[in-house]
């Protein structure tokens, strides 16, 4: 091992695009999808809670809370869904799971199941004793009483359940519910700081739902009917004093244990910070990116806080270890890159005199010494051909955060404070040591060597979960990076892979908002439902873990998911189905999330829903919440999407799916044969269409593995994130600076106004031509429109690019490819779904006009017309 100096390797940079196709490194578990996936379920949530200052959503049917990570900041009532939240994270594949499990868009695979499999079985267990029913002397806690606020970490896509099996189980429309461990909610879950109450057959948790015998304390569970002793906890005079329970009055609670378990101890905020954070750099990079890279280094350890701990790793044709010991220079440890670094290095590296993690307080200078101290690379090789140990960097990163310890407690490491991160920022390909695939795709040997790649680099990553580290790789630049090399390490560890086109701005803030996020360890979800009901799908970022509780409870049939990073910004899509046409007035979920979490207190999150169930088609159809159920239908879709030919045949399925909806719950029209698209499901199909259109599915995406990388991004964010994601948001400029929200269509092109459009990833700002030439308006337009977009997305993670440009220019085909064009459209249609034309003069109409003689796409109501479908009428 040497010591050198000074860097003097420079930086190489290129933009990692995902290849789609590659299969995932681990089998998923699912059933082959039928022609369309079936749907899935969640509890239902209270109104949005609305910042004084937030946007209106036009949905009005989605209760949501925004997410602490939505950063919005703008307009007045907002109803669901007004910005995406933060980071969504992606996932790994999965090992074979008691249930249909998909984290990725690979192929589906048959599953053989065990008898000590998870899955719900298709008839209701029979309890031999023990399951009652009580009708006279029980109480039930919530027979005049309805919670102030439901938790908004479950979205059910429907508040009500129907009774009949055929028409419940209709995989065109799906039930189901969109799953988020979540950290804040509002009002804040109720702390407990005792063992929760479980039912001794089921395993599930005490609620405000259960029917309770007051004078006995005895409490019937909603899942299984079970009688169950309380420990004298519910013992009351009357039903009132049962309310002062936490778990029996609100949907919503964790149970708490401390580190040290001394009750009412909690650490200092600043133990969050404890867990290290190590930089894993490319050092191949050319002159320009080098110099916007050396930036956002430098504004990145600014802005963490004094406490964090932070190491400093390059990777070129070697691994340089930086030591903070030395304050007058930069000085590295280096190890050789073409091989795994052996026991022998590593210990004399850990054991030596250099200090490899230091906190900011202390070293702050040293690291701006060090990212000063880097230099662009010198030879002539071109970025994909230079060599790239990335692999053997991150194993070394990962020594370093281990450190004595990790050989003291035989690999098994506990440590304070959450998850320890590795950041990755990646130039280029890994073409040296482990893990690396050869330069040129046209090497003879190339696909041997990637699925070797392929299966090293899970491992490894597989190697860093079990270490509480998350590794997440950001790259930038325009060298391929071969993205489905890389994908298994950031998924297995819990991590995310993330694409960007330079090291500027967007990197930068995404480096900050990567090592600022908050993430628990050790997470479990488990999932019970009522007996009629069953999970018949899960997609999210994690996979089954095997959990016998047996032992314990006679009868769990508890779905158990282990969490491979526990994070607001999330979820997971559960598609549930009935087993059987349903007796019982009510259907029950339950959710509980168990993780540690950054402030070193095991935590136990229960979540308890109750739906009705009714008979009636219409009333069904009025309870669905028309975002969530698109936004599951587009999970379960995205899911078969593996390359671009998978994505022509998704989108005809989705032109299937309108046609099954329409068929089974629509109207037919007097005097015709056509059929309306049932009006209670208003905004569905609308969404489908920007789905259908949008980066996701269509072609507004140059390349698939952008295409790939998005995908895999989508599948595991949180709602906020997801729908964004899939419908843009559009918000015109008016006067006074306010903001009008506006159906996302190109009618709103006004050469008059400026407009803001929202698409998850990319926020677009378009700026009319008059609006332009009049001196002032123009730029404090511009101005206005750039504070909200940063207000929007001031905490979204992955941060998006926010691209301005003015009507006419190249650039913005970006923005009038994402818009609904409407403009072919017969005036009422366009009136009907775009007020705001009713106020454009005649001149005003004349010039919309001529501003889209060449939009040449099908507009939504003449693609519902292809299908011989009739758009639902806005009212």
């Amino acid at each position: 091992m040497a010591k050198r100096p000074e860097s003097s390797v420079g930086y190489s940079v290129t933009i990692p695009t995902p290849q789609q196709g590659t299969q995932s490194p681990r089998p998923d578990t699912v059933f082959s999808p039928p022609p369309f996936p079936s749907s899935s379920a969640g509890p239902i949530f209270p109104p949005p809670i609305v910042q004084p200052n937030q946007i209106p959503s036009p949905s009005i049917k989605t209760p949501n809370l925004p997410s602490p990570a939505n950063g919005v900041r703008t307009g007045s009532p907002a109803p669901h869904l007004s910005t995406p939240p933060g980071p969504p994270v992606f996932s790994s594949p999965l090992q074979p799971a008691a249930v249909p499990f998909r984290t990725s868009p690979a192929t589906p695979q048959p599953i053989a199941y065990s008898s000590a499999s998870s899955l719900p079985t298709s008839s209701p267990p029979q309890f031999s004793n023990g399951s009652v029913e009580l009708h006279h002397q029980i109480s039930d806690v919530t027979e005049d009483w309805t919670p102030a606020a439901e938790s908004p970490n479950v979205l059910f896509s429907a508040h009500k359940v129907l009774k009949q099996k055929k028409l419940a189980n209709i995989p065109s429309l799906g039930f189901g519910a969109l799953v988020s461990s979540g950290r804040e909610m509002s009002p804040g879950p109720q702390m407990i700081q005792r063992d929760p109450h479980r039912c001794h057959n089921c395993g599930a948790y005490a609620n405000l739902y259960c029917n309770i015998l007051p004078g006995s304390g005895q409490w019937q569970c909603v899942i299984c009917r079970n009688l169950n002793g309380s420990e004298g906890d519910y013992i009351a005079s009357n039903k009132e004093e049962l309310r002062n329970v936490p778990e029996l009055s609100l949907p919503s609670v964790d149970y708490v244990q401390t580190g040290n378990k001394r009750p009412g101890f909690f650490p200092v905020s600043d133990s969050r910070v404890s867990a290290p954070v190590v930089l894993v750099i490319d050092e191949c990079l050319d002159e320009p990116h080098l110099q916007h890279f050396q930036s956002s280094l430098h504004a990145f350890v600014d802005s963490l806080p004094p406490t964090t701990r932070l190491g400093i790793v390059t990777y070129g044709s070697t691994v340089s270890v930086y030591d903070f010991s030395e304050e007058s220079i930069a000085s590295a440890d280096v190890l050789p890159g073409n091989k795994s670094p052996d026991q022998e290095s590593l210990k004399a590296l850990i054991y030596g005199t250099g200090i490899y993690l230091s906190p900011m307080h202390a070293s702050l200078p040293v690291a701006h010494s060090i990212f000063s101290s880097l230099r662009p690379y010198k030879l002539d090789i071109p970025e994909a051909s230079r060599d790239r140990c990335l692999g053997t960097a991150v194993e070394v990163a990962s020594a370093i955060i281990q450190g004595p310890s990790a050989e003291m407690s035989q690999g098994v490491v506990k440590r304070p404070g959450g998850n320890s991160r590795i950041i990755v920022c990646a130039g280029g390909p890994n073409t040296c040591g482990p893990g690396s695939v050869p330069h040129s795709f046209s090497h003879p040997n190339y696909a041997h060597m990637e699925k070797i790649a392929l299966k090293w680099m899970e491992t490894l990553g597989r190697e860093a979960f079990r270490k509480n580290t998350v590794i997440d790789i950001l790259c930038a630049g325009t060298c391929p990076v071969r993205v489905p090399v890389l994908q298994p390490l950031a998924k297995a560890s819990g991590g995310v892979l993330i694409l960007h086109d330079d090291f500027g701005e967007a990197f930068g803030v995404n480096l900050q908002r990567a090592s600022g996020r908050a993430a628990g360890s050790h997470g479990l979800l488990e999932v019970r439902c009522s007996e009629d009901i069953f999970v018949s799908q899960v997609i999210g970022p994690g996979e089954e873990a095997h959990v016998d509780s047996n032992e314990v409870f006679k009868n769990d049939d508890a779905l158990v998911i282990q969490m491979l990073s526990i994070e607001e910004t999330q979820s997971f899509a559960l598609s549930m189905e009935t087993k059987r046409d349903i007796k019982r007035d009510f259907v029950y979920f339950q959710f509980a999330f168990k993780f540690s979490d950054v402030y070193q207190s095991d935590i136990t999150r229960v979540i308890s829903v109750r739906l009705p169930t009714v008979d009636s088609v219409s009333s069904y159809l009025q309870s669905i919440q028309d975002e969530v159920a698109a936004v599951l239908i587009a999970k379960r879709t995205l899911l078969r999407a593996k390359n671009a030919n998978d994505a022509l045949d998704m989108r005809a399925t989705i032109d299937e799916r309108i046609k099954d909806i329409t068929s089974k719950f629509g109207s037919q029209m007097p005097k015709s044969k056509l059929y309306q698209f049932p009006r209670e499901l208003l905004l569905l199909p609308e969404v489908l269409f920007h789905l259908r259109r949008g980066p996701l599915l269509g072609s507004i995406l140059g390349h698939e593995d952008e295409r790939s990388v998005l995908r895999n991004l989508f599948l595991n964010a949180a709602f906020d994130l997801s729908l964004r994601m899939v419908a843009p948001r559009c918000l015109m400029h008016r006067q006074g600076g306010t903001f009008e929200e506006l159906p996302a269509y190109n009618l709103a092109m006004q050469s008059d106004a400026a407009v803001v459009l929202d698409h998850g990833t990319d926020v677009f700002i378009w700026l009319g031509a008059e609006l332009d030439a009049q001196e002032g308006k123009g730029a404090a337009a511009l101005a206005a429109c750039r504070t909200l977009a940063e207000e929007l997305t001031e905490m979204r993670f992955p941060a998006p690019r926010i691209l301005a440009f003015k009507e006419g220019s190249s650039q913005a085909r970006y923005f009038v490819s994402r818009l609904i064009p409407a403009h072919k459209d017969p005036p009422y249609e366009q009136e009907a779904r775009f007020p705001q034309l009713r106020t454009l003069t005649a001149e005003q109409r004349t010039k919309l006009k001529s501003s889209f003689l060449y939009f040449d796409d099908p507009s939504f109501c003449e693609w519902m017309r292809s299908l011989k479908v009739l758009p639902p009428e806005p009212s």
